[in-house]
């Protein structure tokens, strides 16, 4: 029963942090737009329907994820993010990425990137989960895994964590594994000292409380979604 209701606490957060991306986005349907892990392009779609925007970018690791994206529209390629993205530079509008930088070893590299594929006054939104949010925190006091760095197994997902959602199940692909996890303060300054400007923090999710708790406490909630702008 306490799976069950995670899970659901869980995907409630997620389909809210969806949204919460969503609302960050401007609408400009001249804007070049890139999706940094664009997996099928499935999530990528919803968000151009906010954006207007048919100049539509991806880049993908996972080579059968890509083709799947390209086959909605997308012009994906394949490309590993902790490598020098496959773009010009000053080249997009806008560039988003959702649940992709705990997935790197390199986000220096991976900000950077961003920084020299946006135009001078694009902006880009990037989401992922929140080291400190309560149950992170409260897992790393019974001297658990935190939840959000529990698939740190190449074979298998929810080590370390009685209570993961996904506990001990087959990890089907590599590039799944979390290398690294940021706490509020920590996500808002990496891009700060790459010369960003953070216009907006949203959060969602409040384990073990309903999502929208996150409204009123951001920096302990789960998922956290952050908009920066390119001064120049």
């Amino acid at each position: 029963m306490i799976k069950r209701y995670f899970t659901s606490l869980f995907s409630e957060a997620g389909n809210h942090n969806n949204k919460n991306i969503i609302d960050l986005l401007q609408v400009n349907n001249r804007a070049t737009f890139c999706d940094l892990g664009c997996d099928d392009g499935s999530w990528t779609e919803e968000l151009i329907k906010k954006i207007g925007t048919r100049d539509i970018y991806g880049i993908e690791i996972v080579d059968s994820r890509r083709k799947l994206a390209e086959e909605r529209g997308i012009k994906a390629k394949t490309g590993d993010l902790n490598e020098e993205f496959p773009f010009e530079d000053d080249f997009f509008d806008v560039i988003h990425s959702n649940q992709t930088i705990e997935h790197l070893y390199d986000t220096t590299n991976f900000i950077k990137e961003i920084k020299r594929t946006l135009k001078p006054g694009g902006y880009a939104i990037v989401s992922t989960e929140n080291a400190s949010s309560w149950h992170n925190i409260f897992a790393l006091m019974l001297g658990w895994q935190m939840f959000s760095l529990t698939n740190i197994d190449s074979e298998r997902s929810g080590v370390g964590n009685p209570l993961s959602i996904h506990r001990l199940e087959l990890n089907p692909l590599k590039t799944w594994e979390h290398q690294r996890i940021f706490a509020y303060r920590g996500l808002k300054e990496v891009f700060e000292v790459q010369g960003f400007k953070v216009e907006k923090i949203v959060c969602s999710g409040y384990y073990p409380f309903p999502w929208w708790f996150a409204k009123f406490d951001p920096r302990h909630g789960h998922f956290i979604a952050i908009k920066v702008r390119k001064l120049q």
